[in-house]
């Protein structure tokens, strides 16, 4: 019996044009530009326009995915957008995205994983085209982070930023695709890093608004100790079980969270830089958005059968990491 994998097939991002940039910010709050990019390596981030929901990303995302790939709209047979700020508490952001792009016979759902919520959704959609249920799926990426930070807050403003983008998996029989996956999560420590009011717990009032308990509350040093040490360590756990080297890995895709964090479980890899994916200095922390503004960022570079390994880390918390084989060479598909 052939064994069919899910692969990426194809990718695409979008940002927003308008950039808030570290000299920006010295305006704004108490701060400076080598503070910032000493201690995150952000150097700018991008911001949607304050009528812009989140699903505009995945608009972009979506439409310039399915034209590159000369896919019409309605072959697509289920989406998935992981992201923590959706256009609505309900409809699911994707469910938008799909009226507003045609995938009129797709269904589909959101994914809240925080910053893990791209490899939840990867993995999550992989099944359906394992199964041979269906044959394309689409997953996005997207967070309009700048709706629910505080620009007052030096320990939140200066790290996010607004965009995503979508991959397209299909079926695969040739041993490429997703080949395995790490997932984990803690809710303990939703304590150190929540949007603690616009739930069924503390639903919104005059009180939340004015307390600005809407906004992002991160507990930075907690947050950084628990991200270096579980990312560091699902990454080493997915190349063990996959008796994967540092030789034989040819990418590590890292959440783009906080340099020091990324450097931290290449290191653990054993990877050179020349071999981890890093733009977090011109788009900062897109939450959800992070990973596939990374692939789409290399992916001329990429080739068939690459090993690629994708790790993230997350607020709830969730992290987890994903390994897979690249399933097409990039520049033949240009």
């Amino acid at each position: 019996m052939i064994k069919i994998t899910a692969a990426i097939t194809g990718v695409q991002g979008y940002v927003p044009e308008k950039v808030l940039s570290n000299k920006d910010l010295e305006k704004m709050i108490d701060t400076t530009d080598e503070w910032i990019t000493t201690r995150t390596g952000i150097k700018e981030r991008r911001m949607l326009g304050d009528g812009n929901p989140t699903s505009d990303i995945g608009v972009e995302a979506v439409n310039k995915l399915l034209a590159k790939k000369g896919i019409q709209p309605t072959e697509i047979d289920l989406v998935i957008c992981a992201t923590v700020t959706p256009d609505y508490p309900f409809p699911a952001t994707a469910n938008v995205i799909c009226d507003r792009t045609g995938m009129k016979n797709a269904w589909s759902f959101d994914v809240n994983a925080a910053c893990s919520g791209f490899i939840y959704a990867l993995t999550t959609g992989s099944q359906f085209i394992e199964t041979g249920k269906y044959k394309k799926v689409i997953v996005i990426g997207a967070d309009k982070m700048s709706s629910i930070i505080d620009y007052e807050d030096r320990a939140t403003c200066v790290i996010f930023g607004d965009g995503g983008g979508a991959v397209l998996l299909e079926p695969n029989t040739e041993g490429n695709g997703i080949i395995d996956s790490v997932l984990k999560s803690d809710g303990e420590g939703r304590k150190y890093l929540i949007q603690p009011a616009g739930g069924s717990k503390q639903p919104p009032t005059h009180e939340t608004v004015d307390q600005r308990l809407h906004y992002v509350h991160q507990e930075g040093k907690a947050v950084f100790k628990f991200a270096v040490t579980n990312m560091a360590d699902v990454s080493a756990e997915i190349m063990e079980r996959n008796k994967l080297t540092s030789d034989s890995v040819d990418w590590l895709v890292p959440h783009q969270a906080n340099l020091r964090i990324i450097d931290a479980t290449a290191n653990r890899m054993g990877l050179s830089k020349d071999k981890v994916m890093i733009n977090i200095e011109k788009y900062g922390n897109t939450t959800a958005g992070t990973l596939p503004l990374c692939l789409w960022d290399w992916e001329d570079q990429l080739k068939k059968g690459d090993n690629i390994v994708l790790s993230a880390f997350g607020g709830g918390f969730t992290w987890g990491s994903v390994y897979l084989k690249w399933a097409y060479n990039s520049k033949e598909e240009k």
